[in-house]
């Protein structure tokens, strides 16, 4: 029984739900059928950024028409902490507040806006205690959520202090707000007994299961979270979605009765994390042709009131400030800083675009003060042969497909002659001037945790031949449930359509990881495709003994199996083996080889593959205003052979978009008080449809991926975020020409109001 060549993977196939998307008939949890009783909650919310409680007044609260019950961190049946690993977060604020609008008591009422105009009455008297908001503040008093933690290769400072050149700077790099379309949101429903069902719009749902056990005092067995869909995550569903499900959880079990709890867009923004800003400090020593030789970081990350998912994400922040280049001597260390806003969490990229827009800044400003092409520059510090190892000790063993990758971008998007005619035009234009980039993307693969890397999957083949499918990946609109059916089907030689796409539930698949760092494909499709051939293998033995035949014979094509010169359909075949016994339902499960990250002692390979790709930008400024417009974008991006090019290209400009937002419009503002002023689409500004230039091209780098990945695809969810560091260099490239020879300070994101600072700062030059 040979595996036939696949036919629905490697196609471009309509996502399952695209058309329920479009129309509004794809249910979300708040589009589901309450249940009869369901109460709704609203939040009791701090009045300032750090203090002690002296007075927690509920009465008119409890007063209020609706209102059934109201709850604070002293009727937690279990343990009052949703955090993920540390026990630093409290469900409900105790006596000690932490972060401007941390949640203090929860209301149940019988309908939502009563619920919302009674949090409102609390009196929630404070001690007011100075608040630690910015990174300076948090430098000032020297807290930290985590140890500091740094690794290093060779010699850098004497091989800085030797170099014939030599740089140094500070790289402002803002965080980002997550902005899903449907925001944090969990409907609660107790069952029979002790026994807990949550709907969570959450990437991990294993984790919400663990959270809201441990906050009821239940084993996990009396927990069940489902999914179907959410609208949006980007990280942001993480680890972050657990608290409001502990939260319905919570209020459901002390009043019996279902309970919903959403948070509106403004309580959203202030409620959850979100990436995490940077201030990172460089030296860097290079010779007369940019080659670098000797390079430190130092990133300072505010992290918020609690360790969150940091420990992760700064760690790839220092995975990833190599990007695409060999740092012969090198250290790059870390700072967690604890701040009184809060955590800041997982989000698209999980760190590593903070590191690469980090490298790119300095390979910037060393061809800046040497009058070089930054491409040129680029090129030559690229990981090749000889040179191939990164800071942390592991072979970059994919790198052939670097190189020509970027070149056969430098040459579709014209890049050499539109860097000529972009000089001219800056020549003679003093107030509108052109900018052009083109940067490269090496994103590594894998959870750095070990653990994460594993997954599980369950599939049943019902008497009539239709199959239904269950994973621990989650859907957020990303297709990975289409692409993960694809794979199933094509195993079982079935159209699509024979294959159910099910919602996933901790009561199906135990113990699995988030979806999350761009490895939902990678482990929930080898997973299944291991549940499907367990079944296969069953079914072929069961076809080979009814047509007489060997059964390495059987072939499963377009729903018939085939067997010698007999020919009998899927379906046929499925009630046979009921028939005769064989069972038809199967288990699979699937574990990333070759992770060996070993972080105290800095050793071993953190990633299983690297996903490539490269962005072609040209902007244009206004100097007197700082206005940004993006004229034109090419990108080639490395998806490996792609399991689905139509729902990959999707996620390439989507993620090219949203760093875009990131990098130039999305601004968050916190005041001194800690108070987040940036808490609504009024203040906080998203990239819209007519930020997209009518030039926006996107091709597929056709090589399959050199390791064993399901159908040798490559992960497509985090890479592209990072080409819209194009656009970032971009403009930089535009300031440039102010004044030639000298690097530009700017910060990100690039504002009108960034990029007129920095165009100062380079006319000052």
């Amino acid at each position: 029984m040979d595996d036939a060549p696949p036919v629905l993977v490697h196609q471009a196939i309509t996502h399952d739900s695209a058309i329920r998307h479009v129309t509004g008939a794809a249910p979300y949890i708040d589009d589901l059928p309450e249940p009869a009783g369901t109460l709704h909650l609203a939040l009791g919310l701090a009045p300032v950024a750090r203090g002690r409680i002296t007075t927690l007044d509920l009465e008119k609260v409890r007063n209020t028409p609706g209102v059934v019950a109201v709850f604070t961190s002293k009727d937690v049946p279990g343990r009052n902490d949703v955090s993920p690993s540390l026990g630093d977060e409290p469900m409900l604020a105790g006596d000690e507040i932490s972060f401007h609008s941390q949640p203090v008591f929860v209301v149940a009422a019988t309908t939502r806006r009563a619920a919302r105009i009674a949090a409102r009455l609390g009196a929630i008297e404070v001690e007011q205690e100075w608040a630690s908001v910015s990174i300076a503040d948090a430098l000032s008093t020297g807290e930290t959520v985590l140890p500091d933690y740094a690794f290093r290769r060779g010699h850098p400072e004497p091989a800085i202090d030797g170099a014939a050149r030599r740089l140094a700077g500070e790289i402002e790099i803002g965080g980002q707000e997550h902005f899903y379309l449907e925001g944090q949101i969990a409907l609660a429903v107790p069952g029979e007994g002790e026994a807990m069902f949550v709907h969570s719009s959450t990437q991990h749902p294993s984790e919400v299961q663990h959270i809201v056990a441990r906050v009821l005092g239940l084993a996990d067995h009396q927990v069940t979270i489902e999914c179907r869909r959410m609208g949006g995550g980007f990280g942001g569903k993480e680890s972050q979605a657990s608290h409001w499900a502990a939260l319905a959880a919570f209020a459901a079990r002390l009043t019996g009765k279902p309970c919903k709890l959403r948070l509106d867009r403004d309580e959203d923004f202030a409620l959850t994390g979100k990436r995490h800003d940077f201030l990172s400090r460089y030296r860097v020593g290079y010779d007369e042709r940019g080659l670098i030789e000797g390079i430190t970081f130092e990133h300072l990350a505010r992290c918020g009131y609690s360790a969150d998912l940091s420990l992760g994400v700064v760690d790839r922040t220092m995975f990833h400030s190599d990007n695409a280049y060999y740092l012969p001597h090198v250290e790059i260390g870390s700072k967690r800083l604890k701040t009184n806003t809060v955590s800041n969490t997982a989000f698209r990229g999980f760190g590593g675009p903070q590191g690469v827009l980090a490298i790119e800044q300095v390979i910037d400003a060393i061809a800046h003060e040497r009058g070089l092409d930054p491409l040129d520059v680029r090129k030559a510090n690229f990981y090749r042969d000889g040179s191939s190892v990164t800071p942390y000790g592991m072979e970059v063993f994919d790198r052939a497909t670097l190189l020509p990758l970027v070149e056969a971008l430098e040459a579709s998007s014209d890049y050499r002659a539109r860097r000529i005619a972009i000089a001219e035009h800056n020549a003679r234009s003093p107030i509108l001037k052109r900018g052009l980039a083109l940067t490269p993307v090496k994103f590594g693969i894998s959870f750095t945790l070990k653990h994460l890397n594993q997954a599980g999957a369950l599939v049943h083949v019902y008497s009539d031949g239709s199959v239904m499918l269950n994973h621990g990946g989650t859907e957020m609109g990303q297709g990975l449930y289409t692409k993960v059916a694809q794979i199933v089907a094509d195993e079982f030689g079935l159209p699509l359509e024979r294959v159910a796409i099910t919602a996933t539930r901790t009561d199906k698949v135990p113990n699995t990881g988030p979806t999350a760092a761009s490895s939902g494909s990678d482990l929930n499709g080898m997973a299944a495709r291991e549940a499907a051939r367990t079944i296969r293998l069953r079914m072929a033995e069961e076809a080979a003994r009814r047509l007489d035949v060997a059964v390495s014979a059987i072939r499963f094509e377009d729903g018939l199996v085939h067997g010698g010169d007999e020919t009998m359909t899927f379906a046929e075949l499925a009630r046979f083996c009921v028939l005769e016994r064989v069972s038809l339902s199967a288990t699979g499960y699937y574990r990333t080889p070759g992770i060996t990250w070993d972080r105290a002692e800095k050793t071993g390979r953190p990633f299983f593959y690297f996903a490539y790709g490269a962005a072609c930008s040209e902007v244009v400024i206004d100097t007197m205003t700082g206005e940004m417009k993006l004229l034109a974008v090419d990108i080639l991006h490395d998806c490996g052979a792609s399991l689905n090019p139509a729902l990959d290209i999707g996620q390439i400009e989507g993620g090219f978009v949203q760093g875009l937002g990131w990098l130039t419009t999305e601004e968050l503002v916190f005041d001194n008080e800690g108070r987040l002023r940036t808490h609504a689409p009024s203040t906080y500004k998203i990239p819209v449809a007519s930020d997209v230039p009518a030039h926006f091209h996107v091709e597929l780098w056709d090589e399959p991926n050199r390791e064993d990945a399901i159908y040798r695809s490559k992960a497509v969810g985090e890479p592209p975020v990072m080409l819209a560091i194009s656009a970032f260099m971009a403009i930089a490239d535009a300031i440039h020409a102010l004044a030639p020879g000298n690097p530009v300070q700017l910060r990100a994101p690039a504002t009108p109001e960034a990029i007129l600072d920095a165009i100062d700062r380079q006319r000052a030059k």
